[in-house]
């Protein structure tokens, strides 16, 4: 157990700070405090030392130098059981420091609310997390408390051990200081290199706050958590079960998918992180349903995303088949109660969620893979026709709208549509004619129309067999990037077929 006789308190956020006073002066231990936190303590009415008159040497340059100072650093790193440390601060009329209570300057929220430069700046933190550092260093010797929320456990080791800390409780809260240092910097660091448009630097940072420990991974056997750059989650659970590791990698799969489809008029179903149905019908019912019809088999046990308000009479059409979640861009009050019968049912609101420009990172042993998201926006002017035979207006759209949707599928990928909706999804194959097969199998099986289907590929064909298998299934228009050794030979497959070829000279492999 270590006694403390001191503490530098140095705190931005001056919430919950009156009960810990409170326990402070009843072990009689000393306040050492700056600037508004002073303020604050005299305020409340407890006895302090401001910084200035403890060390002697007034606050300089609007306050950016005010706790570094060697009495302060001394008093924090010095060793209590080496006589030479000893020495040297009684030599030097230091005194120990043993309770470091600091958060930091609010850089993080800062950033959200301005964009001026000088005040982003002015609020990088300097003194405090070289405070920090050096209690958490120290930890043998001196407590360190980071946050608001470690109030309380610091009150009962005082309580319970007679105004002291020990071992055990100063070595926690040291990692966790170390953790809050390297996520601050992060911060700083990932802020100015995105400003800088450096998204590659030299050394790279990943942060994040826990958001949720999770049952278990993909597998049972599998240990998981949750982690977000933000405090929250973009979205909210409004009902059912906890989620899970699976569950949150299909709901990221289909936000991304639902968010870039056209705004008020989309619907994805999601199975294993990939969509086996889209559409994009004004009608919200039709929308629903166009997407079900792709493959309601593999839907069953999936995740529903609109990206439009759910309301009852869709909510009672979604309800008749199983769902692990339903996401919606807000829920009518009759539409949550319908959902809500059933009790396991997970229903998230997305309603306020917006994507910024992000990084996908990719992990393997002690190897990042780190790469920008695949988000460019087509419009008909970034295609090349390449047959003779001249899209319709509504193959054109229906092309544009399967391309989007092949980015997101596994690839191979080859994406059928119909009428703004799909009606076969191959995914996840080694060959890109068994990803053919398997979309015009779907097809087939489940949808009976097939008036002007369109097809769309993730990347190029390397062969005609591809493009060939597509056609005698009834295909009369195929979008696909370009690239191969034999474009020649599948434009004059395309010609001889009367078939619409498209180039789009972008590929959307997503492995």
């Amino acid at each position: 157990m270590k006694k403390i006789k001191s503490a530098l308190i140095s705190v931005s956020d001056k919430s919950n700070l009156k009960p810990l006073l409170e326990i402070l002066k009843k072990n009689k231990i000393n306040l050492i405090s700056s600037g508004g936190t002073f303020k604050i303590i005299k305020k409340l009415k407890f006895d302090c030392t401001e910084v200035s008159d403890y060390t002697g040497f007034k606050e300089i340059l609007n306050g950016r130098v005010k706790t570094l100072h060697p009495k302060i650093h001394a008093g924090i790193l010095v060793k209590r059981n080496n006589k030479s440390h000893l020495k040297e601060l009684k030599k030097n009329n230091f005194e120990n420091i043993d309770l470091i209570i600091v958060n930091f300057y609010p850089f993080e929220n800062t950033i959200k609310f301005t964009n001026n430069r000088n005040k982003i700046i002015e609020n990088i933190d300097i003194g405090g997390p070289a405070m920090v550092r050096a209690a958490a260093k120290n930890y043998n010797d001196v407590t360190v408390i980071t946050s608001t929320n470690q109030y309380s456990e610091l009150i009962n080791q005082l309580e319970k051990n007679n105004g002291a800390t020990s071992l055990k409780f100063r070595e926690e809260m040291s990692t966790i200081a170390f953790a809050e240092t390297a996520y601050y910097d992060s911060v700083i660091s990932n802020y100015l290199n995105f400003k800088s448009n450096n998204h590659f630097p030299k050394k790279k940072t990943v942060y994040g706050n826990l958001i949720e420990k999770l049952r278990y991974g993909e597998n049972p056997h599998q240990e998981a958590a949750l982690y977000s750059q933000g405090k929250n989650l973009p979205f909210n659970k409004l009902h059912g079960k906890q989620l899970s590791y699976n569950n949150y990698n299909d709901i990221f799969s289909a936000l991304t998918i639902s968010k870039n489809l056209p705004k008020n008029m989309g619907t994805v179903i999601v199975k294993h992180a990939n969509p086996c149905g889209v559409s994009s019908l004004k009608n919200k019912i039709d929308s629903f349903k166009s997407a079900l019809a792709c493959d309601p088999i593999s839907a069953f046990g999936g995740i529903v995303s609109c990206n439009f308000r759910i309301n009852k009479k869709l909510a009672k059409e979604i309800n008749k088949i199983f769902f692990e979640v339903i996401i919606g861009n807000g829920f009518d009050k009759d539409a949550l109660r319908e959902l809500r019968l059933k009790k396991n049912l997970r229903i998230i609101d997305a309603s306020n969620l917006s994507f910024s420009e992000i990084l996908r990172l990719n992990s393997v042993n002690n190897s990042i893979l780190v790469q920008s998201e695949d988000n460019k926006i087509f419009s008909k002017k970034d295609f090349r026709i390449v047959s003779k035979k001249k899209p319709t207006k509504s193959q054109f759209d229906d092309l544009i709208f399967a391309f989007n949707v092949c980015r997101y599928v596994k690839s191979n990928a080859i994406v059928l549509v119909n009428n703004k909706s799909t009606v076969g999804i191959g995914s996840g194959q080694p060959s890109r004619v068994d990803s053919c097969q398997i979309a015009i199998d779907k097809m087939n099986k489940f949808n009976n129309n097939k008036n002007e289907i369109v097809a769309a590929s993730d990347a190029f064909f390397p062969f005609v067999d591809g493009v060939e298998k597509l056609v005698q299934s009834g295909v009369s228009a195929i979008i696909q990037p370009s690239g191969s050794i034999r474009d020649k030979e599948i434009i004059k497959f395309a010609n001889l077929t009367d078939t619409v070829l498209i180039f789009s000279k972008t590929r959307h492999f997503r492995h």
